[in-house]
């Protein structure tokens, strides 16, 4: 079974910085592109970031400059390095593949208070 668990979000205060995980299990890294999505209350899901395979990353405009996307092959998880965080930023944070194949699990709770 594929499963992909996102964790490490929490309460932050803007200016902060959070890590986020994204463990997979069931596949490898190299069977998919991996990203990272984010759902604002009241909003839309959206793209954060992703790597491609040949390792490059792709941004949300808002993303760049702040957020890193990485990943560790040898423990199958891809992370996201979020930096001076804004309120904005608030939101469920989802990994799932590029395009979203499967399925979005619970997400992890990013605050960012002001």
């Amino acid at each position: 079974e594929v499963q992909l668990q996102a964790s490490g979000g929490g309460l932050v205060q803007a200016g902060g910085s959070l890590r986020l995980s994204c463990a997979a299990s069931g596949i490898t890294s190299d069977d998919y592109v991996i990203g990272w999505f984010r759902q604002a209350p009241g909003k839309r899901r959206e793209m954060v970031a992703y790597s491609r395979s040949d390792g490059s990353t792709v941004y949300a405009d808002y993303a760049k400059g702040r957020f890193i996307i990485s990943r560790d092959n040898a423990k199958n998880t891809v992370y996201l390095q979020m930096n001076s965080l804004r309120p904005e930023d608030t939101a469920v944070y989802y990994c799932n593949a590029v395009p979203p194949s499967l399925g979005w699990g619970q997400g992890t709770l990013v605050t960012v208070s002001s």
